[in-house]
């Protein structure tokens, strides 16, 4: 959402939808210090929430460096060192969106780094699967290093961007998968709920990806017309849209509607 104007937060209270949950991302561009990270983590815990309180949105969000920026592992433990500080602030859910772009040496090393950032202090994670041809591959060893963390536990972690021919194995390994609505380059709301039609709901989730490139806010609620298009009950829709989300980030203390 720091990339977005208010008007994507009024759209979105308009459509219903209670609270936003943003993942540490890349900026489009690679930042040329860690302090610029420092700067982007206030900007998710003190500038954010309150822009979305204008709304009547709540605004949680997760805290990491991004695949994207990970290739240089001095680089990233500079900025992964200052996570510790933000962790505590109340809009904090864990950590995330970490994980994986082009399956690389380095990039392995910060995502472990990130792993046992996450297993010390007993926080949530959002892993970031690659796009297109590397996907699978990529899935493959996150969950390597995931399974093999003796502090990490599969029903407190969500691994996101999942597509037809990586969802079925997250599930089988007791991970939560994220369906990402995302014109270009993910899912869209149609290859969703054949997903869901497939494979379940247990432990699947939607989400909109909103960035600076071509995004919709509103891919979520317009999945769920899809469902109800094709016939599925209130209870099933509201059960994906709503309950999912709310029953896995509900493990974190932080994370509260009222």
């Amino acid at each position: 959402m720091v990339s977005r104007t208010t008007d994507d937060y009024e759209r979105l209270a308009l459509a219903g939808c209670c609270a936003v949950c943003e993942p540490a991302f890349w900026a489009g561009f690679d930042r040329s210090s860690p302090a610029g990270f420092y700067d982007y983590f206030r900007q998710l815990t003190e500038h954010e929430p309150a822009r979305a309180a204008k709304f009547g949105l709540k605004h949680f969000c997760w805290l990491c460096i991004n695949p994207k920026e990970a290739e240089d592992v001095g680089f990233a433990k500079e900025v992964i060192a200052l996570i510790p500080q933000f962790i505590q602030q109340p809009n904090v859910l864990g950590i995330g969106e970490i994980g994986l772009n082009k399956n690389s040496r380095n990039e392995m090393e910060v995502l472990e780094m990130h792993v046992d950032l996450a297993a010390r202090f007993d926080q949530l994670v959002l892993v970031h699967t690659p796009h297109l041809e590397d996907k699978l591959k990529g899935t493959r060893l996150i969950l390597d290093v995931l399974k093999n963390h003796p502090r990490i536990r599969p029903e407190r972690v969500i691994i996101d961007h999942v597509e037809e021919h990586t969802v079925g194995m997250v599930l089988d390994a007791g991970f939560w998968a994220g369906m990402t609505l995302y014109p270009e380059t993910k899912c869209t709301p149609a290859r969703a709920v054949d997903m869901l039609e497939n494979f379940g709901r247990e432990r699947l989730w939607l989400n909109s990806a909103c960035d600076w490139g071509v995004s919709d806010p509103l891919a979520v609620p317009k999945a769920a017309r899809e469902m109800k298009r094709r016939g599925h009950a209130a209870d099933f829709v509201d059960g994906v849209v709503f309950g999912n989300p709310k029953k896995f980030l509900s493990q974190s203390p932080n994370f509260k509607l009222e």
